[in-house]
């Protein structure tokens, strides 16, 4: 790179060849010009690797500043956004935008990402609006929740672009690392060890919760930017909403999160809400027929407790961990209310 950018857009792509195009070409519209592209395969075997081979050959003559890590072997979203967000720091970027290669960024996308990000140094990430690809009327994301049963839920899924609940800037638990934007500094500062941002044990799914719910201890904001949109295929890498892999990845870093993340008292307090969230996790997933993979996520979920890098309790932080207890409780509602008003919109 002759000059270093201000925001490097990192974009993980595993055997994702038939998105690039779309993503690619949509980031060559963006308003905002002083962003680099770096593109993180994970050991595609489909042609992708050739493709972005040849894409940074072509933007030496092109208006985007595209470079590649060509791993060797499939790492993750943990580890492949882990290996670009270095890059990036190393080339003295002071945001990471993290992209799914399934996207299709509006012109405005990162313009609108830079300027909510830079309205507060206390702000570890921004959430975008993200909009079903294939339905563009209806919301895939509006910034991530997490609650008292340990779900991580997508907020606003399912329903209306046009509904108000949705078109003004808000907090959110968690940014959806699908097309967020983040603070490097501070994800230095909250970094399990060099290089490693988001926990490479998550590998991938609530990686995101994970990293947000680290930045909210030490008393960082994550919020939602409705202006910043983009449009989203979902499932992209994994090929569906439920499988074995998603199901069984899914239960164990559910266990990985709230054991990480929170104290022991604040486990205390919640295991009631938390063993009942996997009871009916558990009677959903059987009538799916996910049964087996749920089970044997959540058994290696507990197995692998004494190996993880739990975040240590702090009494500075105590404001933080009494405010993250109303974020869950205050979700409870958020989720019981958007899920029975797509119940309700689906029947009428």
């Amino acid at each position: 790179m002759e000059k270093s950018k201000s925001t490097a857009v990192i974009i993980p792509n595993y055997n994702g060849l038939k998105f690039m195009e779309v993503c690619m070409e949509a980031l060559g519209r963006q308003s905002f010009r002083d962003f680099c592209v770096i593109i993180v395969d994970n050991g595609s075997t489909d042609g992708s690797r050739e493709y972005i081979e040849e894409l940074c050959r072509a933007s030496e003559k092109d208006i985007l500043d595209i470079e590649a890590i060509l791993l060797s072997e499939n790492t993750g979203f943990s580890g492949a956004v882990n290996a670009g967000i270095s890059k990036a720091r190393d080339e003295g970027a002071k945001y990471a935008v993290l992209l799914n290669n399934d996207t299709e960024a509006e012109p405005s996308y990162i313009e609108e990402l830079v300027r909510a990000i830079e309205k507060d140094e206390r702000i570890f990430s921004v959430s975008p609006l993200m909009i079903q690809y294939h339905n563009r009327e209806l919301i895939d994301d509006a910034g991530d929740g997490y609650n008292l049963l340990g779900w991580a839920f997508q907020m606003g899924v399912g329903h209306s672009v046009s509904e108000r609940a949705y078109k003004k800037p808000r907090e959110v638990f968690s940014a959806c690392a699908g097309a967020a934007i983040y603070r490097i500094d501070l994800l230095e500062e909250i970094k399990l060890s060099e290089g490693e941002y988001f926990d490479p044990d998550h590998f991938a799914y609530l990686e995101d919760l994970d990293v947000a719910y680290r930045a909210r201890i030490r008393g960082y904001r994550n919020v939602y930017c409705p202006s910043a949109r983009v449009y989203h295929v979902g499932s992209g890498t994994s090929g569906s909403k439920y499988n074995p892999f998603k199901v069984r990845l899914a239960a164990r870093n559910n266990i990985y999160l709230s054991y990480k993340n929170m104290p022991l008292l604040q486990l205390l307090i919640n295991l009631p809400g938390l063993a009942l969230g996997i009871l009916i996790k558990m009677a959903f997933f059987r009538k799916k027929g996910f049964f087996g993979d749920y089970r044997r996520g959540l058994s290696e979920g507990l197995s692998n407790l004494g190996r993880l890098r739990k975040q240590r309790f702090r009494l500075r932080y105590l404001p933080s961990y009494i405010y993250i207890e109303w974020l869950l409780i205050k979700n409870s509602f958020i989720y019981a209310k958007e899920f029975f008003v797509r119940k309700f919109k689906g029947k009428a």
